[in-house]
């Protein structure tokens, strides 16, 4: 591969900006630039200069040999003062040494995956680790980052490859005497892997929110107070209140870190019979928004005469306001009560995250639905009892196959070496 070099701190002005130079000429450049470098592993203060000997920078080298190191090739570090300037020069003396070329969007950690650094799902992970805004999605990412769904795969492709070992002994021994009779076992394996599918498939849903963020619909009927706590919630005018109904056109988004999970609050229109046409645009789509929410929270006119008033969706929390007038409920206007709904929309989500599992992106999904569908077919094979042995085989290698693709792995291989090992076959 090429050699690259990029700057892996932000742009712009800082106290320390980090270069990285990753590839087979990596410590050659770095020598080029520093005279000498540090041991593996060790970090040295060292004079940066270009090809004509000018000074570039006072700067903190680092250095690893292939293939300890992030990307698994020799990568040399050089964190240096995170002036504009510096970073411009010191990113022209690698271009002028003809041996790097700048890396692309992502070419480290794709390099760390190539050389087997990390698995497909920990790439997802560190990007949601660099995305994260909130501690749910951090701890959410580090969950990925560090291998959790590389360690869910390999627990269910052991038990799935153990039941294909099984299945096959007993058709490459078809004219022989198998010791044992196989059957409960594989029927017990291939239950436990639909159960392990099951349950990341069921806090699927809610993994995703967690990484993409919740929404929380506030509904009601026209000057109910909503506009007025979207404001108080975001601490900034950012709806028009008026008590004039019907001010409120469109969905106006606030997203905010409730105790540490991602929320979108979405102030909607008053729902209510409308006859101007883009008041009726506006209830139509807060009616929409606020089914496909995960928490709706109605508030209702504690000053007014309701009558039978229904939203028209399902209402999770629920609040008379305008307690200013009345003393009962909350007040948008005055923040009483505020506190508390957040505390209830928070202790509602949190409720549901703590079934929170690591499929978190819809390929985790599709991958888990492919394996679970072949497996229900595998299952229907064995339960048949019928001659299917070679296809219950091939279902469960599939299976085996898409669990593997979570992680970006196929190891066919694996198959043989469980059958040797168990039944002491090979010769």
């Amino acid at each position: 591969m090429h050699t690259i070099f990029a700057l892996a701190t932000a742009r712009g002005k800082s106290g320390v900006a980090i270069l990285r130079i990753s590839g087979p000429s990596a410590h050659e450049i770095g020598v080029r630039l520093a005279g000498r470098l540090p041991l593996a592993g060790q970090t040295a203060l060292r004079r940066l200069r270009d090809s004509d000997g000018g000074l570039l920078d006072e700067a903190l080298v680092l250095r690893f040999d292939a293939p300890r190191s992030f990307t698994g090739e020799d990568v040399v570090e050089l964190q240096v003062h995170g002036s504009i300037a510096v970073i411009r020069a010191v990113e022209a003396a690698i271009a002028q040494t003809k041996m790097a070329r700048m890396a692309e969007p992502g070419e480290f950690t794709r390099r760390a995956l190539l050389n087997g650094h990390l698995d497909l799902a920990q790439v997802e992970g560190l990007s949601d680790l660099i995305a994260a805004e909130t501690e749910a999605q951090r701890k959410q990412a580090q969950q990925l980052f560090s291998g959790g769904m590389r360690d869910f795969a390999e627990i269910c492709r052991i038990e799935l490859i153990r039941a294909t070992a099984l299945i096959e002994a007993t058709i490459d021994f078809a004219d022989e005497e198998v010791p044992v009779d196989v059957s409960p076992e594989v029927g017990a394996l291939i239950d436990m892997v639909i159960g392990r599918i099951d349950a990341q498939l069921d806090g699927y849903h809610t993994a995703e929110r967690v990484r993409s963020g919740f929404e929380v619909a506030i509904i009601g009927p026209p000057n109910a107070g909503k506009s007025t706590l979207i404001n108080k919630i975001a601490g900034r005018e950012i709806a028009i209140t008026s008590e004039i109904a019907g001010t409120t056109r469109d969905v106006l988004e606030v997203r905010v870190d409730l105790d540490g999970l991602p929320v979108t609050f979405l102030d909607t229109a008053g729902l209510r019979n409308a006859e101007d046409a883009i008041e009726q645009i506006g209830v139509a789509r807060a009616r929409s928004r606020a089914a496909d929410a995960d928490v709706r929270v109605l508030l209702i006119d504690g000053s007014q005469e309701q009558g039978d008033f229904s939203p028209g969706v399902t209402v999770d929390l629920r609040y008379m306001t305008k307690s200013d007038l009345t003393g009962i409920g909350i007040s948008a206007l005055h923040g009483d009560g505020i506190d508390q709904l957040l505390r209830d929309v928070s202790a509602l989500l949190s409720e549901r995250v703590s079934g929170m599992t690591l499929a978190s992106h819809e390929r985790h999904r599709q991958a888990l639905e492919r394996a679970k569908a072949l497996l229900v077919v595998a299952k229907t094979v064995f339960q048949r009892g019928d001659d299917g042995a070679e296809i219950l085989a091939l279902h469960l290698r599939d299976a085996v196959g898409a669990l593997d693709s979570l992680i970006g792995r196929v190891d066919v291989e694996a198959v043989l070496g469980e059958i040797f090992a168990q039944f002491c076959i090979g010769k």
